[in-house]
């Protein structure tokens, strides 16, 4: 009796710990375990399970299964902010990781119930449908899409062409294909991950240029552990370490520092805004801060400080996390009273755009969570010539929350062809080239400084043409062409 054959049987308890098992194993794909081997393990236990369903029901839950494996490893970091005041959110902890991970496996569930059951690239389409779906849904959480699997191989520079979703469904269709007994169906998925990487391995051949006019960013990494941050006694101390890292030997063009780096409001300290500009030597800045509107509500800032320190530009934090700097349904808790046990929390923005004031060559700003969101690239008008990307990743914790944030902001840049400059608080700051690869890099946990010379920019990528419509119009298209040749064979 066969593999296929054995685990489709499967029945009652033993079925549904196999798919736990094989999602958690499909998770190792991901940082920091960056192991996409896993691809071929795992996803072929999770095609034979499903086509061992003697029900939708149970495909359901086959596929809810698999998604509370693949979420609860992929998003262990979310623990992490419930542990910096441990005595007062820890408990809270295990609950925030099993409701979120069951939530995401809802969308798999949903795939796995609708697929019928032998149809395995029915269940494929759906399965990258519902990946989508819950990148846009409900504001969106793209967090850990298995395309990113790729990441530190050649396959990952697909997603300058067809996205992450176009590599995540690719990578399913090949594995599914080499699973057929038919010859020539082996061969076809090979072939796909074949020409996968022989196109980023030319890609990666590629030099890349250096810009015409010598470019040089300073990226600053303080490393103030959250726990410290606001205290008011340590503030000084922290904004003293940043001017001493902003002062070091050389002559940037521009300092990075990260997001929320500065404890004052931009506009009520000139005199700080100053000793910034002094310990730069000049240069520009850009900064993480907090405004406050004459309303009295909060933004999570970057702002532009031109050479002689003055605030010449700023850009507002558009995408909020739920639950973490909003709370969702905010009119109707405040009639319940639950709000004044979670605060009003921060305001979002007007939405993304290019920042092309002073003499920085025009960038696209993103703060934090906002880079796990390949949508939010696509601007009106002139394209960046870089991102900056300013972010507190104290918040994850130093297991895989940091990896994984640091990995998906490295395919944004994979995907539009652009350099990506990244101040982390605790890590990982980096300058990112077009291909996604780490020029330089401050480890995570350490406090430093690093000068580096921006790369050029690649000509316009396809995938920043189109976005996700393209993958989107395609597998809604195989959809309906699925339906059509299941209904045929039926009647």
């Amino acid at each position: 009796m066969g593999v296929a054959v054995r685990v489709g049987g499967l029945e009652g308890w033993r079925q549904l710990l196999l798919a736990l098992t094989a999602g958690a194993a499909l998770g190792l794909v991901q940082a920091p375990w960056s192991f996409p081997l896993a691809f071929f393990a795992a996803l072929p236990v999770i095609y034979w399970l499903h086509s061992g369903a003697i029900s939708s029901r149970r495909a359901a839950l086959v596929g809810w299964f698999a998604g509370l494996g693949y979420f609860g490893l992929t998003l262990a970091w979310i623990v992490e902010p419930f542990l910096i005041d441990i005595a007062r959110d820890g408990w809270m902890a295990p609950f925030a990781l099993f409701f979120m991970a069951a939530g995401l496996a809802a969308f798999w569930a949903a795939a796995f119930w609708l697929a019928p059951r032998n149809r395995t690239l029915m269940l494929i389409v759906l399965w990258s449908l519902a990946e989508l779906a819950r990148s846009y849904f409900f504001t969106g959480f793209p967090w850990g899409l298995t395309g990113y699997g790729w990441l530190d191989t050649p396959i990952m520079q697909m997603a300058s062409v067809i996205g992450v979703h176009g590599v995540g469904f690719m990578t399913m269709v090949g594995v599914a294909l080499m699973l057929r007994r038919q010859m020539m169906r082996v061969v076809s998925g090979a072939l796909i991950f074949t020409l996968m990487w022989a196109f980023g391995t030319y890609q990666l051949s590629k030099p890349v240029a250096p810009r015409a006019d010598e470019y040089i960013v300073r990226i600053v990494q303080p490393n103030v552990e959250q726990k410290l941050k606001w205290l008011p006694e340590f503030q000084q101390t922290f904004f003293q370490r940043q001017l001493d890292l902003s002062a070091r030997v050389g002559s940037p063009d521009i300092v990075i520092w990260p997001e929320a780096a500065v404890p004052f409001l931009p506009e009520e300290r000139a005199d700080l805004l100053q000793d910034i500009s002094f310990a730069a030597k000049g240069a520009e800045v850009i900064l993480g801060a907090r405004r406050r509107d004459e309303s009295g509500n909060w933004y999570n800032r970057l702002v532009l400080l031109n050479s002689d320190g003055v605030l010449i530009d700023s850009y507002d934090k558009f995408h909020l996390v739920p639950f973490g700097e909003y709370v969702p349904f905010q009119s109707i808790l405040s009639k319940t009273g639950i709000s004044t046990l979670t605060g009003t929390g921060w305001t979002a923005g007007e939405g993304p755009r290019v920042i092309s004031s002073g003499d920085a060559p025009p960038f696209l700003p993103l703060i934090c969570y906002e880079a796990i969101f390949p949508s939010h690239l696509s601007v009106d008008g002139a394209r960046p010539d870089w991102i900056v990307q300013i972010t507190n990743d104290a918040w994850f914790g130093e297991f895989s929350g940091p990896y994984q944030h640091l990995a998906q902001a490295r395919v944004r840049a994979i995907e539009q062809g652009l350099p990506l400059a990244r101040s982390a608080n605790t890590g990982i700051s980096t300058m990112v080239d077009p291909f996604g690869r780490m020029i330089e890099a401050i480890p995570l946990g350490q406090m430093g400084v690093i000068d580096v010379a921006l790369p050029a920019r690649l000509p316009e990528t396809l995938y920043s043409r189109g976005g996700d419509w393209p993958i989107a119009g395609f597998l809604l298209l195989l959809t309906l062409l699925q339906l059509l040749s299941y209904n045929r064979r039926r009647s």
